[in-house]
């Protein structure tokens, strides 16, 4: 099988963000980005997706963090559109993943199409003093540029922590599930379409 794997650098007057994936890896991450709240749920990606990331970020964190996450989000989306042959793979992925009082659902098309649907009522507006918010631009950014439709949905929690922990680990299971080889579809495009 071809490595799927793929490097890419975003340069913007606000960030500079380079993202480095191989999806069929061990699950290491190598982070730099400023924001280790961000990177603890980066590794939960890694981890649970059995992929390996490098990524490297450098951003106007003394404004806020928003460019910084949402570029993160469009990079890496770029990574895995650029790493993915859709050919063969089984397209679709879901995980439900709970962690302690929290649950959560995510399921992933990779369409060609980007769509997210999200809904997380965090029970309150910062991780430490991590702003919840930018999650949506993160994942927005990833979908707008990885092409796929995700869902996520938090079904429980009253820790925001455990809330968006859940999200990643799913988030991280369902893209593993999604790209991994159908063995009884080889070379063939999972659409009735004939593309994706």
């Amino acid at each position: 099988m071809p490595e799927r794997s793929a490097s890419v650098e975003r340069n913007t007057k606000e960030t500079q963000i380079s993202a480095s994936v191989n999806l069929d890896g061990s699950g290491k991450l190598v982070a730099d980005t400023g924001l280790p709240f961000l990177e603890h749920m980066l590794d939960q990606i890694a981890r649970h997706g059995l992929i390996d990331m490098e990524v490297r970020a450098s951003g106007d964190l003394e404004i806020d963090a928003h460019h910084t996450v949402e570029d993160l989000g469009i990079t890496l989306g770029q990574a895995f559109n650029k790493a993915l042959d859709k050919t063969g793979i089984r397209r679709y992925g879901h995980a439900y993943v709970p962690l302690d009082e929290a649950l959560s659902r995510v399921v992933i098309d990779f369409s060609g199409r980007p769509g997210l649907e999200y809904n997380i009522p965090f029970a309150r507006g910062t991780v430490g003093d991590f702003d919840v918010d930018l999650f949506y631009e993160f994942f927005q950014g990833f979908v707008n540029h990885a092409f796929v439709t995700l869902h996520i949905d938090n079904i429980r929690g009253r820790n925001a922590h455990h809330q968006i922990e859940t999200v990643f680990k799913a988030f991280g299971r369902a893209l593993r599930m999604a790209m991994e080889i159908d063995p009884r579809a080889s070379g063939v495009i999972p659409s009735t379409k004939g593309s994706l």
